[in-house]
């Protein structure tokens, strides 16, 4: 059994063997080796020998406490969930960095994954101008059907995560605790919010892990990972926004910054990322335009139901999801096999199907989707 389809008690018991980090876990579980002779085969042997105790006797293994008390906060609840390589709801962006997470802990509304993802960052001493303008931009993006990403961190974390779920849209925070750990503590009602529709906590840190200061660096790389891109609304040019453009960067994703003024020091790290290559960005279409390969998902999936040509309420037309994802800008394929979760022979079907039914159709640069005859 390769390691995307480990269920989630095997996850479990690999995350709690000892001395073995998320780092090395992630990196052994990119092997793809075969459950269990293959892990036991290349884990160390301290961590192989707790292995073999708790698959061979579990009632006298210290691991079967831990991933029993963890499946069970797990199912005390519909919005709890462990997202894991091969779980329906995985993100698969994360799965082409560098050092992706070997499992998630999730609590709120998965759907919040589903549409393209934005990070946006900034300072945690925001100025009104930048608070302001990290609620104008998040509100467009919700209202075009992105989802926001960030941290709930004070600030502009916040002001755009909150703005995003006011606007009716989605967004996700990744946090440097477990995701039943309110940090900072004034965001209580943040924190709430993001159980309800539309918002999603998550944190690789087990449930009931406190805030530590060596967590965050390692949570910026999740905030980017997920996402298509990162917008900086402000920074100052010691701020850890501009750790996380750099993570960005170097997992491939693009890189915006808004700029400020020359007098303001909260504006200086923006100003120097754009020295640095990143995007001036005006306005969202001007991430949008970027975004190339995104424009044809930029409408919230209900709006996108409702304007398509042959929706689903059309009688005998295609209810194939694949569809939602498609529009007049073509999109690759490769990218609609990260946004829907779909193997590759899986999505070349379903697209050869619709397209078959002139639903959608190839073209230079991916796929679109027909208007009505």
């Amino acid at each position: 059994m390769p390691a995307a389809r480990l269920g989630p008690r095997e996850w479990l018991a690999l995350a709690a063997l000892p001395g073995l980090g998320a780092g090395a876990l992630a990196e052994l579980a990119a092997r793809e080796p075969a459950w269990p002779d293959g892990w036991l085969a290349i884990l160390p042997p301290r961590c192989a020998s707790a292995l073999r105790l708790w698959l061979d006797h579990p009632a006298r293994s210290p691991l079967t406490a831990e991933v029993e008390a963890r499946l069970a906060w797990v199912a005390e609840a519909d919005d709890r969930h462990l997202l894991y390589p091969g779980h329906p709801a995985w993100p698969e962006l994360l799965s082409q960095i560098p050092d992706p997470p070997p499992l998630l802990w999730a609590w709120g509304d998965l759907a919040a994954l589903e549409p393209p993802r934005l990070a946006m960052v900034g300072s945690r001493r925001a100025t009104r101008e930048g608070l302001t303008n990290a609620g104008a931009f998040a509100r467009e993006l919700a209202g075009r059907g992105w989802c926001v990403v960030s941290g709930m961190a004070l600030g502009i974390d916040a002001a755009a995560q909150q703005a995003a779920l006011d606007a009716g849209g989605a967004s996700v925070a990744v946090l440097g605790c477990g995701v039943d750990v309110v940090y900072p503590p004034r965001h209580h009602r943040l924190h709430q919010r993001l159980r309800e529709p539309g918002g999603l906590l998550l944190a690789e840190h087990p449930p009931g892990t406190p805030a530590r200061a060596g967590f965050f660096p390692r949570r910026n790389r999740i905030v980017t990972g997920l996402s298509c891109g990162v917008l900086v609304v402000e920074a100052a040019e010691q701020s850890g926004s501009l750790v996380s453009a750099r993570l960005a960067g170097e997992q491939g994703r693009e890189v915006f910054a808004l700029p400020g003024s020359l007098h303001n020091p909260q504006a200086r790290g923006c100003l120097r990322l754009i020295r640095q290559g990143a995007v001036l960005v005006r306005e969202v279409d001007d991430i949008l335009a970027e975004l190339t390969q995104w424009a044809g998902i930029a409408l919230a999936p209900s709006a996108a139901a409702a304007e398509a040509p042959g929706g689903p309420e059309s009688p005998g037309s295609s209810s194939d999801p694949l569809l939602r994802w498609l529009s007049g800008s073509p999109t690759p394929a490769d990218t609609l096999v990260g946004l829907t979760g779909l193997d590759v022979a899986e999505c070349q079907r379903r697209l050869l199907a619709l397209e078959l039914e002139g639903q959608a159709a190839r073209v230079a640069g991916g796929w679109v989707r027909l208007s009505a005859p």
